[in-house]
């Protein structure tokens, strides 16, 4: 387990803020956090490092202060876990943004890393980009629900079944909502 170390936050808003390093780093925790069978993004497991790249690639060269940011945890200078915050520019939806790819380093667990980083989400979607609110979708059955809900987040909705991890093994999509 790491050593105890002081956390910071870091927003990436540009793929010009994005050194090689630091993206080396998100997706070995994408991969990582993945193939420890967690909820982000790539539903069956094991997914290679080539795998996840292409698509953390495509969400880098997305970035834009006003539309996609990351945010980063950083325990003593090393990628602890990162999110991303998305919000659409269509006028009839631009004020709430949509939070994707929550994720800690399975290290790092237990420490408040992933409450820290819907903490500062909150702030940064609020006071910089101007949001009133904030949406995501959780995979039912493994308690992701309830994690988001001690953040304040309500559930909203629920898509039974729509998630089908393996025959015989379907999950509810739940939908949740934090007003800032």
């Amino acid at each position: 387990m790491p050593h105890e170390g002081v956390t910071e936050f870091l927003q990436v808003t540009s793929q010009d803020e994005m050194p090689p390093e630091l993206r080396r780093e998100l997706v070995e925790c994408w991969v990582t956090v993945t193939n420890a069978g967690g909820a982000a993004g790539f539903p069956f497991p094991p997914v290679t490092f080539d795998q996840v790249a292409e698509v953390a690639d495509q969400l880098i060269a997305s970035l834009d202060s006003h539309r996609s940011r990351f945010l980063l945890a950083l325990v003593d200078g090393m990628l602890a876990g990162w999110l991303n915050v998305r919000r659409d520019t269509n006028p009839l939806i631009a004020h709430w943004g949509t939070v994707h790819h929550v994720q800690t380093l399975t290290d790092f667990r237990g420490r408040g890393i992933g409450a820290a980083l819907m903490h500062h989400v909150r702030h940064l979607a609020r006071e910089e980009m101007g949001l009133e609110q904030l949406h995501l979708a959780a995979r039912g059955g493994v308690g992701l629900e309830d994690f988001y809900r001690r953040q304040g987040w309500k559930e909203i909705g629920r898509w039974p079944g729509a998630l089908r991890l393996a025959r015989g093994d379907d999950r509810d999509e739940i939908l949740m909502m934090l007003e800032l």
